[in-house]
């Protein structure tokens, strides 16, 4: 495994919580005889070696001279745990020192400290989790928003490898019938007519929805750069502000006042985003301020949706067009732009000189934010599903493997009468030997030494 040291069956030990004071920490072990170390720095060791899995056990953790601290330990029997081993989870409380020396102790009797992802790589090598759950499992603790851990969750259930699983019964039953073909041919065939190709069409439908999924999900996995832009006093920051429900940019009446973008996440409708406040597009020679303003259309070129916002009460001026106009002219940009009317308490302006999306707001009195939300989440997810139930992919390796395959079903359904049929049955191979790459039936190990390095230590 590239630049990892995982052992399998070694007992292992990491700290599962964050290292700073709580009301409760939790130290994990697994491996084998797990259990019968632990009992020797454990104050009841009759308890721990007798106890059943899924149970719990009072006690002291005891370096031989002294306590160390009064400790809960979840007691779990292989093949029932998480990683397939033995396992014990020890409760105790949150200290930063307490945890610290709980868990230097497991090391210095006879556990070894746990390398990233160690504990999950063992649920997969023993059965306990295919590489959709596992790299779910990082996912849900790297989730910005409820519907991004939904949606990770789902994949942890298990939705992403019934769907996998789907197509390749799909896949499986068309080679059955082509073997048929090819073992007991009436005559010598060609793939014409030889075999129903239904089962393959819907393998190729469903495999063609994975992989247009991996466009929103990396949405809701990564976060979308969201940038608002306007003239000065447009009311940038207000709508910043607003959003943020705290008051972080500086909001004047004076032009100018905003000179550096400012940053922060937000919750658009479920979609984690980076939501940078902007300094107002004018003319200026102030040497600051225009700097401010050439960041701000640096970071208008590298987003991936534009808030444009216009004072209602003056409305769409020369430069507001022109620069809308040039985005959306743009042949090589594809970020999407919504045109924001702010201060709509105050005026009905609009304008529908430009083909974009538009949303009508008043920052300063939260009028229409839940409208704009909703909109930011239409534009970013760009036709993709967004039901908290529905399945995509969860990572860019899965959707590479799954272009493979697609690929390949596709090759198979264009053969013509010119090819033989051991051509299709090669290309089904390949889509499936693709698609065991997705769930980890045939996974080479520098690919998984990438998926689990990335996970934090103890899980």
């Amino acid at each position: 495994m590239t630049n990892l040291k995982y052992t399998p069956e070694e007992p292992i030990a990491a700290i599962a919580t964050a290292l700073a004071p709580a009301a409760l920490g939790i130290v994990r072990c697994s491996g084998k005889n797990s259990i019968e170390l632990l009992s020797k720095i454990f104050s009841r060791p009759k308890a721990l070696l007798e106890a059943a899995g899924n149970t719990i056990v009072y006690g002291w953790i005891f370096d031989g001279k002294s306590k160390i601290d009064e400790v809960l330990l979840s007691v779990f029997r292989a093949p029932k745990s998480f990683t397939g081993e033995d396992m014990v989870e020890i409760s105790c409380h949150g200290g930063v020192h307490v945890v610290q020396a709980v868990y230097n102790l497991l090391l210095n009797s006879g556990f070894r400290a746990a390398e990233k992802g160690e504990f999950t790589f063992r649920a997969y090598i023993n059965g306990k989790a295919d590489l959709t759950k596992a790299e779910a499992v990082r996912e849900i603790i790297d989730s910005k928003t409820d519907v991004s851990q939904s949606r990770a969750a789902g994949r942890l259930a298990g939705n992403l490898y019934e769907t996998i699983d789907g197509v390749k019964k799909h896949i499986v039953d068309t080679l059955a019938a082509i073997e048929v073909e090819i073992e007991y041919p009436e005559d010598e065939e060609t793939i014409a007519d030889s075999f129903d190709s239904t089962e393959l069409k819907k393998a190729e439908s469903v495999l063609q929805e994975l992989a247009a999924s991996w466009k929103s999900e990396k949405i809701y996995q990564d976060g979308a750069r969201v940038v608002l832009c306007g003239r000065t006093n447009a009311g940038k920051s207000s709508l910043f502000n607003a959003l943020l429900k705290e008051d972080r940019a500086i909001v004047s009446d004076i032009e100018g006042t905003t000179r550096d973008f400012i940053e922060s996440w937000i919750d658009f409708a479920g979609i984690p985003a980076r939501l940078f406040d902007t300094a107002g597009l004018r003319e200026t020679s102030d040497v600051i301020e225009a700097v401010g303003v050439e960041r701000t259309r640096d970071l208008s070129e590298d987003a991936d949706l534009i808030l444009y916002l216009v004072d209602s009460k003056s409305g769409l001026n020369d430069e507001d067009k022109s620069f809308i106009q040039a985005h959306i002219s743009r042949t090589d940009s594809k970020i999407p732009l919504i045109l924001v009317w702010n201060k709509c308490d105050l005026s009905e302006n609009t304008d529908s000189s430009f083909d974009v999306p538009q949303v009508r707001i008043s920052a300063k009195k939260g009028i229409g934010l839940g409208s704009l939300s909703e909109s930011v989440r239409s534009a970013l997810s760009a036709g993709g599903s967004s039901e908290r139930n529905s399945t995509g992919l969860g990572s860019e390796r899965q959707k590479i493997s799954v272009e493979k395959a697609l690929e390949s079903v596709r090759h198979a359904l264009s053969l013509t009468e010119d090819y033989a049929l051991d051509a299709v049955v090669q290309d089904l191979e390949d889509s499936l030997d693709a698609l065991g790459e997705v769930t980890g039936d045939v996974t080479p190990d520098d690919v998984l030494g990438s998926i689990f390095s990335h996970f934090c230590v103890g899980k």
